[in-house]
């Protein structure tokens, strides 16, 4: 590898060589100067988190062993994306690898070698893989710098143009193309230093062409070579490499200082705010949403202020790729709202507030107005907290919590929609929010054959917890006696709540009122203590969300289950006697709160496989399901009728499936909507919307 004639300790590369003592001396003050504006800007934005409310940590080494393997695996950048995070996860690489070189040369070249006299290991051997090592990592960076460039300019993308769906083109927070600049600043530097690192070494190649030590280990650093050769071909001389080496040696030197000056006020801060963001995100978020003092004087966001520190980092971990803004139901059906732009109005103002030496006055704080970077009510209450930005953000960003803690100030002075305010009221006074006297709860129970036990009365294995929208609705009442049937026939000894039992609260709580969800689980875990059963089902995933992740923190710890996962076991346990199975073709939706927020994609397609039936999956399912449009209070809200609801465009998805029977949900809210949809969109003569439930009913034995 190295030739007997050669001196290994001369293999190697001698930087600054021949440079005038002025020049070295300027080289490292221009370091000095850009590391002190790095640490600057470092400093001004900790102090823009530290003025944001205190935040506890908890989890803080599984929070760091997970940010690890997400970065290892780039796999929340591939998902639903798998060229862009495969083209990121060569920058992200080769990136790492350029840096630990740059600092393997700082520590022999710039610390050892003046302590010891000599370099201690950067030459020979270890010195040209090095440059092997390098070589390839540059150019692997270059190509996924390229790639980037590309997608931007030539694929067009609409998901990075930026465009707002909450301002009008007249307003002055409208324009971003800022931010489409700072992208290309951002891509630009970044391939600068690296074309002219790779120009740079093929310059001191020719340089040196004469020296054995340098020139017979050229192909060692491959890229470089080969530009060498290009410029040979252009017959550039040895002398004329000289000469254009301290021009081009500057000016790469300048570029990567301006990077590195940069680096805390422009996009490339994300390479630290995303993996702290990594590291500090609830993976509970938002099937559990962060408590808060219901009795305390203020409750909510106001103020940017008023936010916590995780909760301003988040914003500037933001990388704009716009995989929430595409997932978000309310902005595919055009309502005023997008996630990113949410948290970038949210950036913008803590920026423009926060990062000041003194903070302004309090009105230019306000999160919520008509004002620049503040955000619109409208935009507040088209959410329909379904998780599906947090899902799919590959940085951790935590959207509907920041949504709904805004959403608890408004609804603490009164700023809502009169629906939302009609619902809490009803709520309020009678433990549902369609407004029905709390005896007409059990009113579908009288046209069973068959007594349901008064778990308030009797001990019983199974507790139904059966919800409001399942109690109350005429078509979902259908579902309740269908389920009410195979417990019976099934031999489970269950019961119900009656009159007793109050709305769960789960929609309460992601419209904002705090207050009113505490005064709903506390009066439901009061009236479960008093009951003698083993576990808790239910065929609402709302109300299994709030009941199996909420109440924990109020003091209600139970088993609970949703209806699929009970008739599952079941099936499993040959418990059910099935006398048939169906023939049918069907698409299943999974429910936001069973499926994204609680990770159960496989318990309703296994009981579908169960009775016979085929699945045939739409284009977006699982995770990427997309909402019906139901959640985060908006079922009581009527929609504009300008606007094709999040349901009527999930609906559409379906009937575009050939040969389908049905449309089959798992779901109160779901089947309210879905019902309409059918029907809005002409469907109806297509398939036809039906709970799983009721499939598994059919095939029970006739009376």
């Amino acid at each position: 590898m190295i030739n007997p004639e050669h001196d290994a300790q001369v293999v190697t590369r001698i930087v600054q060589q021949d440079f005038p003592l002025w020049m070295s001396v300027t080289f490292y003050l221009a370091a000095f100067v850009s590391t002190a504006i790095f640490f600057y800007g470092c400093y001004i934005q900790v102090r823009k988190y530290n003025r944001g409310q205190p935040f506890s940590l908890t989890h803080i080494k599984k929070g760091i062993v997970d940010m690890i393997k997400d970065l290892l695996s780039h796999r929340t950048l591939r998902r639903r994306d798998r060229s862009a995070g495969l083209m990121h996860a060569l920058i992200f690489f080769s990136f790492v690898l350029l840096f630990i070189g740059t600092v393997t040369i700082t520590l022999d070249y710039d610390i050892l070698r003046p302590i010891t006299g000599r370099m201690i290991f950067w030459y020979g051997e270890f010195y040209l893989w090095f440059s092997f090592v390098l070589d390839i990592a540059g150019l692997a960076f270059a190509i996924g710098l390229l790639y980037m460039m590309y997608r931007r300019k030539w694929m067009a993308l609409p998901k990075l143009n930026y465009a707002r769906s909450d301002r009008t083109q007249e307003e002055p927070d409208y324009d971003r193309s800022w931010y489409r600049f700072e992208d290309w600043l951002f891509l630009w530097n970044l391939v600068i230093i690296m074309i002219t690192g790779y120009v740079l070494e093929a310059d001191r190649l020719i340089w040196l062409q004469d020296d054995p030590t340098v020139w017979d280990y050229r192909w060692w650093s491959p890229v470089g070579t080969l530009f060498a050769e290009a410029m040979k071909s252009m017959y550039l001389t040895s002398e004329g490499a000289e000469s254009f080496r301290y021009f081009l040696w500057w000016f790469h030197a300048l570029t990567a200082f301006l990077f590195v000056s940069l680096l805390p006020f422009t996009k490339a801060k994300h390479i630290f705010t995303a993996l702290v963001s990594l590291v500090v995100r609830n993976r509970r978020s938002p099937a559990r949403l962060p408590i808060t003092d219901a009795t305390a004087e203020s409750i909510g966001v106001r103020s940017i202020t008023d936010f916590n520190w995780k909760q301003l980092l988040h914003t500037d971990a933001c990388t704009k790729c716009g995989r929430c803004h595409e997932a978000c139901p309310a902005n595919a059906s055009g309502f005023p709202l997008s996630p990113r732009d949410m948290i970038l109005s949210l950036r913008e103002l803590s920026n423009n507030t926060l990062q000041k030496i003194k903070i302004p006055e309090a009105p230019l704080l306000k999160v919520v107005g008509d004002g620049v970077n503040q955000i619109r009510p409208e935009t507040l209450w088209s959410c329909r907290t379904c998780g599906a930005c947090q899902e799919i953000c590959p940085v951790g960003i935590e959207h509907v919590p920041m949504m709904v803690d805004i959403r608890r100030a408004l609804i603490e002075e009164g700023e809502m929609d009169p629906a939302v305010q009609t619902a809490l009221q009803n709520l309020q006074k009678k433990g549902n929010s369609i407004g029905e006297n709390k005896r007409k709860r059990a009113a579908w129970t009288k046209k069973l054959d068959f007594d349901i036990k008064d778990a308030r009365k009797k001990p019983v294995d199974l507790l139904w917890f059966v919800g409001d929208y399942a109690s109350l609705d005429p078509r979902y009442q259908k579902v309740c006696q269908s389920f009410a049937r195979i417990l019976k026939t099934s031999g489970v000894d269950f019961g119900i709540l009656f009159e007793s039992e109050m709305s769960a609260g789960n929609d309460v709580r992601r419209v904002g009122e705090e207050g009113l969800f505490e005064y709903l689980a506390e009066n439901n875990i009061k009236t479960l203590a008093d009951c003698d059963f083993s576990r808790i089902v239910t065929t609402d995933p709302h109300s299994f969300n709030t009941l199996k992740n909420e109440y924990s923190e109020l003091g209600g710890n139970y088993d609970v289950l949703h209806a699929t996962q009970l008739v599952r076991q079941m099936l499993t346990d040959s418990q059910i006697p099935l006398a048939r199975k169906l023939s049918k073709r069907v698409t299943y939706h999974d429910s936001c709160h069973l499926g994204r927020l609680n990770k159960e994609y496989d318990a309703p397609r296994e009981v579908l496989g169960s009775i016979g039936v085929e699945i045939v999956e739409m284009p977006r399912n699982r995770d990427n399901a997309f909402c019906c449009g139901a959640g985060g209070g908006r079922i009581w809200t009527p929609d504009p009728i300008d606007i094709e609801k999040p349901s009527e465009l999930r609906m559409k998805e379906a009937a575009s499936i050939e040969g389908i029977d049905a449309f089959v949900v798992n779901c109160p809210k779901c089947m309210n909507m879905f019902e309409d949809a059918v029907k809005s969109t002409g469907s109806d003569d297509k398939l036809e919307v039906i709970e799983i439930i009721e499939l598994v009913e059919n095939c029970l034995a006739d009376d």
